[in-house]
């Protein structure tokens, strides 16, 4: 049995799809708790036909497979079989002690966030999925709180100029943030320490903003690596330059179970001008402003900060689908015939596993 909480979050693990395509393809049953697909459009009805639908205790003390967007709570993983098998996003090299807690639960937990960014991994790779719609959103966000507009426009009144944007950080939310501004009819500017990223940038219309120096990334495995002094240094000068003259600034850099840089300085933000928006993405893990505060909005000098690391949850639906068919894909890589069998030969397994 694999089974899907009510969480306190707007997305559902299992898409009605894809507990169907469990049930067809894995040999396995769904057990879905009453109300958990409410609030990601998807009712109780979506699913009679493909899980059973049942009450809270029921999927904790029946469920072999425990699936969740975000990791339950101590309370739930006590009450479920001993020896279930959780599959979540548990963030371990921010969250200490959670790998000590689940396996004194007994919980065999891999944690999807733990997957390397690499071609094998792309249909299991939850990060990227929401990444992605945050992004986007970003940008709508952006455009819907500052106090002009994004493209060009000839009026009778006269020519309005294209904002200008400036996306810090070119990984998969970044780069899907330039798309979209430049679909709007933004102009687009982008940073990125990572060499490889000067390339797609680019390639998306974009003009990518390169500070000399920087050491060599290729073996970080798509994620930003720690820069010297003296670069960081030339690295703030050169995004000042481009941020004080920005009317939407995307902020996504993060640094693996490290605070997040302050990219976006005072003295920026006192020079940008009143009526702009900062959407930083990294607010999770300090920000990449010093004003930033997860989950709120702060105005600095006339200055818009938003601070939300998952904005993917206010597109649920959406969000919901990509979690749950990157969850298929993780299942079909120990389920078969409805039986259970883990290799850890496996390299995804591998990486993921954090409680045995």
């Amino acid at each position: 049995m694999i089974g899907v909480l009510n969480e306190t979050c707007r997305r559902v693990a299992l898409s009605p799809a894809v507990c169907k395509k469990i049930k067809d393809q894995l040999g396995m049953d769904v057990l879905i708790e009453k109300g958990a697909g409410k609030t990601a459009g998807y009712i109780d009805a979506a699913y009679q036909d493909v899980a059973r639908v049942v009450e809270r205790n029921t999927v904790l003390e029946e469920s072999n497979i425990l699936v969740s967007v975000n990791p339950l709570s101590s309370h739930d993983y006590a009450l479920a079989k001993k020896g279930v098998i959780a599959l979540s996003m548990f963030e371990p090299y921010n969250s200490t002690g959670i790998a000590s807690g689940l396996k004194e639960a007994q919980v065999q937990a891999f944690s999807l966030d733990m997957i390397p960014r690499s071609t094998l991994a792309q249909a299991v790779d939850i990060l990227s999925s929401m990444a992605s719609l945050a992004g986007y959103k970003a940008v709508l966000l952006g455009a819907s709180e500052n106090s002009r507009c994004l493209p060009m426009m000839m009026t009778a009144a006269g020519t309005i100029k294209p904002a200008n944007v400036l996306i810090i950080g070119a990984g998969v939310a970044g780069l899907q943030a330039i798309a979209t501004a430049k679909r709007l009819g933004a102009k687009v500017s982008a940073f990125d320490v990572r060499s490889s990223s000067k390339e797609e940038v680019q390639s998306l219309g974009a003009k990518f903003v390169e500070v000399e120096g920087a050491k060599d990334d290729s073996a970080a495995g798509g994620y930003a690596i720690q820069q010297s002094e003296e670069f960081l240094q030339r690295q703030k000068e050169e995004i000042h330059k481009y941020a004080s003259k920005s009317d939407i600034i995307i902020t996504t850099a993060q640094l693996r179970g490290k605070k997040a840089p302050i990219l976006v300085e005072d003295r920026t933000i006192a020079a940008m001008t009143p009526g702009s928006v900062i959407v930083d993405l990294a607010a999770k893990t300090g920000g990449n402003t010093a004003f930033t505060k997860e989950g709120k909005v702060v105005t600095d000098n006339g200055i818009i900060i938003i601070g939300d690391s998952d904005l993917a949850d206010s597109i649920p639906e959406h969000s919901s689908d990509l979690i749950a068919s990157n969850y298929f894909n993780f299942l079909k890589l120990f389920v078969k015939d409805g039986q259970i069998n883990i290799d850890m030969s496996n390299p995804i397994l591998d990486a993921s596993l954090i409680t045995k």
